[in-house]
Formats: C-alpha cells, sequence, structure tokens
C-alpha cells in the first residue's frame, strides 16, 4: 500500500503558509467520542484536514502554524504507564511528529496560553467551522468564541485555502484514491455474485462490509445496500431480496490511510431485469455517459449535472411520462421528480470532500451561487472543472410516490409531467450507477484499476460469476 512521505506534509504546509502574512492557523484534531459509556468509544476518526497537513491519526492533537515566528507545533501529551497498559508500546508524540516534519512539540495545557497570549497582542486567530460538538466547546475556551457564533466567525480566509489546496490531487493522493475505488470497486462485485431471490439486505451487507474489513480497512460512509432504491439514503437492511426487485447497493471502501471510495450499482434479484427494469437501466445509462461526456477543464460541473438530466427527461419522455423538450425540462427543473439529487461530489480523504468546511467554498466557485430550487439545491459540486479534481458521477432515476402525489397536487410543471401515465410506475423504486472520475490535462479519467459492471451484459455477467459465500 502506497503511503504520504514527510516531505509532501512539509509541502502542504508551506504552500498553506504562503496565503498568509500573518497570525495564527489553528487546527483541532479528533477526539474520542463514547458511545455509550466514555471508555466504550466509536471508532477512532482523525479530522481529515488535521490529517491533510499533520497526518497524526491519533486522538488529543491539536496544532498551531504560527505565521509570524514561521513555526509549526502539535500539542498533546505523552502517554502514561497507565495508557500503555491499555495500548501497548507506541512512538511517542516527539517520534511521531518528527516523522511529519514538525520538531516542536508542547503538552496540551500549554495551548491555551499560547493562544491567550496571541489574543493578548491582537494576532489573527484563524479557525475552521466545528462539526463535532466537543470542538465547539474546546473553542469556545480557548479563544472564547460562543458555539453559537463560531460558524460565522470561522476564517474565510483559511478555508478558502485548504479548499483550494485539497481540491486539486496530486499524484501521490491519486494512488491513494485509487487503491480505495478498487477495494470498493471488489465490496460490489461480492455483492453482483451473491444477489439472488430468498436472501436478506442484511446478508449482502455483510459480506460487502466484510471485503473491507478483510483488507484491513473500514468503511468511507454507512452502506446503502436495498431493494427500496427510491429512498436514497436507505440504511436498514431489513428486507427479503424477492424475484422481480431491483437490488441497490451504495458502498465505498476507506483505506488505511484514509482516503475514500464511492460507487454505487443496481441489479435485478433474478437472473435478469424486467422488460420494464432494463429499459429505465438503459435510460439512466445514458444519462451517465452524457455527463461523463461533458466533462471538460474550464467547464462547469453544472453542464454535466443538466446532461444527465437532459437524457433523462428525453428517457421519460419516450417511456410516455414526459412531455415537451427535454432540454427545457432540465433548466426549468421538471426532471427532478426522477432525478431529485445532485449528479456528484467532491471525494477524497472525506467521500464527500471538505464539506464540513462548506459546500458553498467547495463545490461553488466564487461569484456563483447554489440553487434554492428543488433538485438543484442538492448539486453538491457546479464549479468549473480543473486538474486534480476527484469527484462522483451518480445520475440516478427514482420513482417516489409521496413526490409524485406532491407535484400532482400542486400541478406543478404539468407542461412537462403526464401524471396520468405516471400512476402504473408508482412501485418502480430507483436504481443508480456511481463511480469515481480525476480531471488530467487530457479530460477526465476513470479512477481504478478493477472493472465494475456497468452494461446489462456486464451486470448479468457479474451474477453469473462464482460465489464463494455459502449460506
Amino acid at each position: 500500500m502506497a503511503k504520504i512521505n514527510k516531505e509532501t506534509y512539509c509541502k502542504r504546509r508551506s504552500l498553506l503558509k504562503n496565503n498568509f502574512e500573518s497570525g495564527l492557523l489553528l487546527f483541532l484534531g479528533n477526539n474520542e467520542v463514547g458511545m455509550n459509556y466514555t471508555d466504550n468509544t466509536y471508532r477512532f476518526r482523525q479530522d481529515s484536514t488535521f490529517l491533510y497537513y499533520f497526518g497524526l491519526d491519533n486522538p488529543g492533537l491539536a496544532a498551531i502554524i504560527d505565521i509570524d515566528k514561521d513555526c509549526e507545533m502539535v500539542f498533546g501529551n505523552e502517554l502514561t504507564i497507565d495508557d500503555i497498559v491499555w495500548t501497548g508500546t507506541v512512538p511517542t508524540l516527539t517520534e511521531r511528529c518528527q516523522a511529519v516534519g514538525i520538531n516542536k512539540t508542547l503538552p496540551m495545557q500549554g495551548l491555551k496560553q499560547y493562544l491567550d497570549l496571541a489574543q493578548q497582542k491582537k494576532q489573527p486567530i484563524h479557525f475552521l467551522p466545528p462539526y463535532r460538538g466537543d470542538h465547539s466547546i474546546w473553542l469556545w475556551e480557548l479563544i472564547g468564541v460562543e458555539p453559537a457564533a463560531q460558524t460565522e466567525k470561522a476564517s474565510v480566509a483559511l478555508i478558502k485555502a485548504i479548499v483550494n489546496q485539497r481540491n486539486h490531487k496530486d499524484e501521490e493522493e491519486i494512488r491513494l484514491i485509487e487503491e480505495a475505488v478498487d477495494l470498493s470497486t471488489e465490496m460490489h462485485l461480492a455483492a453482483y455474485s451473491m444477489v439472488r431471490p430468498g436472501i436478506h439486505e442484511s446478508q449482502v451487507a455483510a459480506v460487502v462490509e466484510e471485503v473491507a474489513c478483510r483488507h484491513g480497512n473500514t468503511l468511507a460512509f454507512p452502506t446503502i445496500a436495498t431493494i427500496k432504491g427510491q429512498v436514497l439514503h436507505n440504511h436498514g437492511f431489513i428486507h427479503k431480496l424477492n424475484d422481480g426487485d431491483i437490488f441497490l447497493l451504495d458502498a465505498g471502501a476507506e483505506t488505511r490511510y484514509h482516503y475514500a471510495g464511492d460507487l454505487s450499482s443496481s441489479m435485478p434479484v433474478s437472473e435478469k431485469f424486467t422488460e420494464r427494469q432494463a429499459v429505465v437501466y438503459e435510460i439512466q445509462l445514458r444519462s451517465f455517459f452524457a455527463a461523463v461526456n461533458n466533462l471538460k477543464i474550464g467547464v462547469p460541473f453544472r453542464n454535466a449535472h443538466i446532461a444527465a438530466a437532459t437524457e433523462i427527461a428525453r428517457g421519460m419522455k419516450e417511456l410516455g411520462l414526459m412531455k415537451g423538450d427535454p432540454a427545457e425540462a432540465a433548466e426549468c427543473g421538471a426532471y427532478a421528480l426522477f432525478f431529485p439529487c445532485g449528479l456528484g461530489h467532491m471525494m477524497g480523504l472525506d467521500v464527500h470532500d471538505m464539506e464540513n468546511l462548506g459546500e458553498q467554498y467547495v463545490g461553488y466557485a466564487d461569484g456563483q451561487s447554489k440553487s434554492k430550487q428543488f433538485g438543484f439545491k442538492s448539486l453538491r459540486l457546479a464549479r468549473p472543472l480543473e486538474k486534480g479534481f476527484v469527484f462522483t458521477i451518480e445520475p440516478g432515476i427514482y420513482f417516489i410516490p409521496e413526490l409524485m402525489d406532491k407535484w400532482e397536487a400542486e400541478h406543478q410543471f404539468t407542461d412537462f409531467i403526464c401524471y396520468d401515465r405516471l400512476r402504473s410506475w408508482r412501485d418502480f423504486t430507483g436504481l443508480r450507477n456511481e463511480m469515481d472520475y480525476v480531471m488530467t490535462d487530457t479530460g477526465a479519467r476513470l479512477l481504478g484499476n478493477i472493472s465494475k459492471p456497468m452494461t446489462i451484459d456486464e451486470v448479468y455477467a457479474a451474477k453469473n460469476s462464482p460465489s464463494t459465500i455459502h449460506f
């Protein structure tokens, strides 16, 4: 497995410092979080920005980059003998910091003293918006900013500088992301070979997640493994798979270096799709490749979203469920009855990269504003594409009875939607496929070295591949 070397971390911090003339850059690492009592914790996950600049995958740490002194330091406490009884022998904090190019370490109690002195000198303290409750309290204690004001007072300059760096993946990061994508593909292939009538969603989810664990990794996000594909984020595994169902899997691996993969697949539970399912699946594939064909350097990702939406509207018109000009249906938002979410999102150390820093900053360029309209408001990425951007492509087609009823009652988009024809489609559920791409000098490149089934023939071949799973 590839790893990141010390020089990379030093270079990242150096590039970040070039954006500031004075002040302190404050980074809070994550702490252990109790699941049902203090010592029974959730799996520890370090803050991704802390990982990106400092590479220290341990709880109880904070860091400061002092621009005025051109000094980088990490605050934390060395393990006591009581700790070592439970953890075993581990490298000291000093040793771990030296491995990432940090030569100054201080006890955690020194953090507030350092910040107090900076405030007395009226040095600007740049901090990021917290997404955990303990960080909100910690910031309040450290610099006196009340939790309710922290998002507003977070440093926009620091957010933008970090986003501009982390949005552009170098070859080292891309190799690490591809490892996660390949592992994610293995997870999906395991599902294809075992999905059949009579088993339960939970059995498929267990096998999928075992692939990640077997390789010493974990999940990038909670697995979606469901026959209720019209529910976009369905995390319950409670249904039995029956003939005629469509099984939808949305699952991805996070490697030990914390880079993510994110894929989704749709497959028949029976040996083959029904005729109606196959037609909708082909429309979804057309929308997928329409989006991919619009991925170009300098062209807004929103264009790819519109291309996918147009193709979905065209397909729904072919089925008699929509009417009018498909391109107009896409631009006005009528398509969102069938595709109510965004086409894709940035991906890297977070499966939805840096969304804790603010979706507007990550997915939208200066001067672009996010729409409040249904469908478009869920578009996480719209900005012009640049070299090094890593993102997902995931159009879907969903038949959501509650949404159909609401729009019909409100007489929405009656120039485009044939509500009378929709009633016989209420039980179709939904399907989607997702793949991961990186922008290069020559255009978009599909990430990964293992092929995930996409065409119907590829899906059938994967379903017929030998399975080592027995029940």
